[in-house]
């Protein structure tokens, strides 16, 4: 049974708007699809994922809940969903072929940990970005600056007035 994750930050909410927002203005007209939360990846087992975002290879049947052919997938961690993201979805996304690219990106501030493979049968090679460098996806042919991801997002804290 998922379990629906709640109560985020709004920084949160505007990073992964903003990731489906900058995935479907570059796949517009292409053949990937762009599809957020309401999206499962069935992992291992009997286990299925809702990421944040993810892109698939073709149009799937509006009815379907679990997507086949999904190639990149995008989670914003929580505070209390780091670990799962971190530790468990890398090992449950790697068990599936399609997906060439497992992107975690950090809430608190600007960047964000790339998981990569050329193909479906190898480990993934992990890479970190930051503000100012480009996410190069090639699997789907898109690229997109990080700092993009994260615009309208205010990382300070609350009654911090600069200094």
């Amino acid at each position: 049974q998922p379990v629906a994750m709640t109560g985020g930050t709004c920084n949160h909410s505007r990073i992964a708007g903003n990731i489906c927002f900058e995935l479907r203005a570059r796949l517009q007209g292409s053949d990937y699809e762009v599809l957020g939360l309401d999206a499962g990846v069935a992992t291992i087992g009997d286990a299925v994922r809702y990421p944040d975002a993810l892109v698939a290879r073709a149009k799937e049947p509006a009815t379907d809940r679990v997507v086949p052919g999904a190639v990149v997938v995008f989670e914003v961690p929580s505070p209390t969903s780091s670990l799962t993201d971190w530790i468990e979805k890398v090992r449950e996304y790697q068990a599936v072929p399609s997906i060439r690219r497992y992107v975690i990106l950090e809430h608190t501030s600007v960047g964000l940990v790339v998981h990569s493979r050329a193909k479906g049968d190898e480990p993934w090679i992990a890479t970190a970005l930051i503000d100012g460098e480009v996410l190069a996806m090639p699997e789907i042919g898109i690229e997109i600056p990080i700092a993009e991801f994260y615009e309208g997002t205010d990382f300070s804290e609350p009654g911090d007035h600069g200094g």
